[in-house]
């Protein structure tokens, strides 16, 4: 039967649609977004560290949360501040496994290369790099692949969440080597070569940062390597020396680089490696190993952890531009790489702070690497909505460090404690799991050691300087606020009373909700008097954030616009004001009124003071919709979205930090951000796309419908809510966890009267 040549061209149309339709949500994750220098306005402006200009992510192909993820490296060190990857750098040194704390400045540790080569075989990273092209780069979250073109070696690695998988196809007829580097920057690694098992093990001691900086952190970064091809040569070397037919290595803390070698013979084959990865000891690394790989091949591993991204990137569909779908996958796919997973398959794991004994979790997974002082406010609440059971796994890792510290952390990473930052925002991210029935973890211990934090003073001086417990708590409860006075020098940031003073404020608040829902009122009570104390560093003469002496002064010279102050931390007075997410009806007060407070917001963001590059900032856009002007928060998050991201590889405007500028754009395209963690409330936005489907668990669905919605229309005129009228500016963790629908009607033009009447504000604790 003959089709009629249009029909054809139908069906073809619809066949191509239907094949476009199911594209999944892994294929538009661009892993290098953030691996570049930020060219934002907003970012050149603010910026004064070189650091602060870039995103500081990588290409880190493994599971989800993954214990160790793989990059390709291009920079050799683990010094602080300096990421394993930059995509303005044209060598390639070799595969690493890292620990890097997704998009920080801070230091990566016990992690290990892998390079192949052909012809002459060279150790040092930088002699041994050969170039690349980006053109000849396959990146995803599951999978990364090169061609090295000086060796003529196609190097490709995927990954399971412990263990990782390399093939490496040479294509000459040279000698075939194969690199290994414990990247020790203290030169205290150990490497031994197994040539008749066709294995490599080895391990890299893993150092403090911040607190105790430089110090052993009590456990290292262990890996055992197996390769199927026989070994037909083999040594070792340390700096310029190789030593063939060396076995073993132990370095001896002399800062020289150091490693073992194998080679396969000068023919073209190709070579398949397993890796197993530990922090316990070199039989975790092979149980990790023999359980997640044995029996498996490239492709098994590749296609299980590419499944594992799009069960996790799929808790959330949505319809819209395809470029905007890249970056919303690729925002959501950067707030996956941390808090990392710790514990072994058999659930051992070192101790927190210390190291030993080794530890057992029983019944859920050891996590750590929480950058807190960032994801409290996004990232953190992200994972309670989408992931409640990883969520609690992850409260109960800090409630096990607490235990096994003594305080609960306050910054955790390295496994240890660190006084990186201000703040005590484990209390936020708890609480915020407890008001959104995440109750798989011990609450009456994480209870136990917030209150401690939040009531006693450390007046253990060695465990005081070791970072346990607040800093600045004397003065803190004295005063009713850090005066200027009271530096602290064991700390990272030694100063910033006043951003300390409001940090803990909002703490405070956290606390008093947990103690609340746990029938402590008496607690809940001081503590909700105590998230009041931010008014003590809120100038009613000014309406800023400033500092303030002991005898109630405030300090003299004050300019609210001052880039960096030293009572405020990373940023100027004018953006920390804002932080008092608990009681924005209360500082609304402080200022006179709705009217001078968003005249104050006005300031900030028509004047160019806003900076979206440091997460203090975060809430900001938001806060019109507590003040009768959601039209407003409308406007600047759509203008947020499109100036301070994209799908470049410069498209983040600040350090990642964890997944925090990312968990903002994710939440922000969604059409929503949870301004006050610590509350079950959503403030809502200018969603990007015309539908957003979230899975929330139970079989549950909540879409967010935007009809009409686009750059040129990105306000809301009307609303529903399962049908029926809808008028306030947020949504709660149980409308979404119902399941439901939000149909909102956007336009071209503000709709200044939708979500203007006050009962339809966010909650506040003076409202």
């Amino acid at each position: 039967m003959k089709v009629p040549f249009c029909l054809f061209l139908l069906l073809g149309f619809v066949s191509s649609q239907q094949s476009f339709a199911q594209k999944t949500p892994v294929e538009y994750v661009e892993t290098r977004i953030g691996t570049a220098p930020s060219t934002t306005e907003s970012a050149q402006s603010h910026s004064e560290a070189g650091s602060e200009l870039k995103g500081q992510t990588i290409p880190a192909v493994g599971a989800p949360h993954g214990m160790t993820q793989w990059t390709p490296q291009t920079r050799s060190t683990e010094t602080k501040c300096i990421s394993p990857y930059y995509f303005t750098d044209t060598r390639f040194q070799g595969f690493r496994g890292t620990h890097w704390l997704n998009g920080s400045c801070v230091q990566d540790y016990g992690t290990l290369t892998v390079m192949p080569m052909s012809g002459e075989l060279k150790v040092n990273p930088e002699l041994r790099a050969s170039a690349f092209s980006h053109d000849k780069e396959k990146t995803s979250p599951d999978y990364y692949g090169i061609y090295l073109d000086e060796y003529k070696i196609n190097a490709e690695v995927t990954a399971s969440p412990r263990s990782a998988m390399m093939r490496f196809k040479f294509e000459g007829d040279e000698e075939t080597f194969i690199v290994i580097e414990p990247n020790s920057d203290e030169g205290q690694g150990f490497v031994e070569v197994f040539p008749e098992k066709g294995e490599i093990v080895g391990y890299n001691p893993v150092h403090r940062i911040y607190q105790g900086s430089g110090q052993p952190a009590g456990f290292s970064g262990y890996f055992v390597l197996k390769f199927d091809k026989k070994i037909t040569q083999f040594g070792v070397w340390k700096g310029d020396t190789i030593v063939p037919g060396g076995k073993e290595l132990q370095g001896k803390g002399k800062r020289e680089k150091l490693g073992a070698y194998i080679g396969f013979g000068a023919s073209a084959q190709t070579v398949l490696v397993q890796i197993g990865t530990s922090f316990t000891s070199l039989e975790g690394a092979r149980l990790n190993m023999e359980k997640e790989l044995t029996g498996r091949s490239f492709e098994v591993v590749q296609n299980n952890t590419k499944k594992q991204w799009n069960d996790a990137l799929g808790k959330v569909i949505v319809t819209g531009d395809e470029k905007d779908k890249v970056l919303f996958y690729s925002a959501l796919y950067r707030t996956k790489l941390s808090p990392r997973l710790y514990s072994d398959i058999d659930g051992k794991y070192p101790s927190f702070a210390g190291g030993t004994p080794m530890q057992n979790a029983e019944g859920f997974d050891y996590y750590c690497d929480y950058s807190m002082w960032d994801t409290f406010r996004g990232a953190m609440p992200l994972h309670h909505l989408l992931e409640p059971k990883q969520s609690g796994d992850m409260m109960q890792s800090l409630v096990k460090k607490a235990e096994q510290g003594g305080w609960m952390p306050i910054f955790p990473c390295w496994n240890h404690y660190t006084a990186a930052m201000i703040g005590d925002h484990s209390s936020s991210v708890i609480a915020d799991a407890y008001v959104k029935n995440i109750r798989n973890f011990d609450l009456k211990s994480a209870y136990t050691y917030l209150r401690k934090n939040a009531f006693e003073v450390n007046s253990s001086a060695k465990s005081y300087a070791e970072g346990k417990g607040r800093r600045g708590m004397e003065s803190y409860l004295k005063y009713g606020f850090v005066p200027l006075e009271d530096s602290v020098w064991q700390a990272f940031h030694k100063r910033e009373q006043v951003s300390r003073t409001l940090e803990y404020a909002y703490d405070d608040f956290t606390l008093s909700v947990l103690a609340a829902g746990l029938g402590h009122k008496e607690d809940a009570d001081i503590l909700r008097k105590h998230s009041l104390n931010y008014k003590n560093v809120i100038d009613p003469s000014t309406g800023y954030a400033r500092g303030r002496y002991a005898d109630g002064s405030w300090i003299k010279s004050f300019d609210p616009f001052a880039k960096r102050v030293s009572f405020i931390t990373e940023g100027s007075p004018a953006q920390y004001t804002w932080f008092v997410p608990q009681d924005i009806a209360g500082l609304s007060k402080i200022m006179g009124g709705n009217k001078a407070f968003t005249n104050k917001l006005d300031t900030l963001f028509e004047q160019g003071y806003y900076w979206h590059g440091n997460e203090p900032n975060h809430q900001i856009a938001y806060l019109y919709a507590f003040a009768g002007e959601p039209w407003k928060t409308q406007k600047w998050v759509r203008k947020i979205i499109r100036e301070e991201y994209d799908t470049s590889m410069g498209g983040l405007s600040g350090n990642e930090d964890g997944g925090q500028m990312s968990a903002w754009l994710a939440f922000s395209m969604i059409g929503m951000y949870p301004v006050t963690p610590g509350t079950p409330d959503y403030v809502l936005g200018s969603p990007v796309f015309q539908e957003v489907t979230l899975n929330t668990g139970k079989g549950k669905k909540f879409v967010i419908e935007a009809k009409g919605v686009s750059d040129n229309a990105p306000y809301i005129q009307s609303a529903t809510l399962n049908g029926k009228v809808f008028t306030k500016t947020y949504l709660t963790h149980t409308e979404l966890t119902q399941g439901g629908r939000l149909t909102l009607q956007m336009g071209s033009k503000p709709n200044v009267k939708w979500g203007a009447d006050a009962k339809d504000a966010p909650p506040s604790l003076s409202k």
